[in-house]
């Protein structure tokens, strides 16, 4: 997938003060949207802002996980919301058994 050096400039900004954080090359942002891993009880509300879409692969739709149009996030209020939701669960998140140690 090709991908936006804009946008992922703008994640890595975004998320520069926080420890432990390590970018996935297979998250990163595509040419005009991010992926956001969200609370999946906020996912239904999520889906319904403008430019804010379900992430489906393989025809499997997965809650909690969102693609939001790079449109939608133009200013620095609607882009900080998003990250804000990704990060506030983040903190709940389970980290899959190969990442622990």
């Amino acid at each position: 997938m090709a991908y936006n050096e804009k946008l992922i400039n703008r994640i890595r900004e975004a998320l520069s003060g926080i420890a432990k954080v390590e970018e996935k090359k297979m998250f990163r942002a595509g040419d005009t949207r991010i992926m956001c891993r969200i609370d999946p009880s906020l996912h239904e509300d999520a889906i319904k802002k403008k430019g804010c879409r379900t992430v489906e692969m393989k025809g499997r739709a997965y809650a909690g996980f969102i693609y939001v149009d790079e449109e939608s996030i133009k200013t620095k209020k609607d882009f900080d919301y998003w990250i804000g939701l990704a990060l506030a669960f983040n903190k709940h998140a389970m980290a899959s058994n190969k990442n622990k140690k």
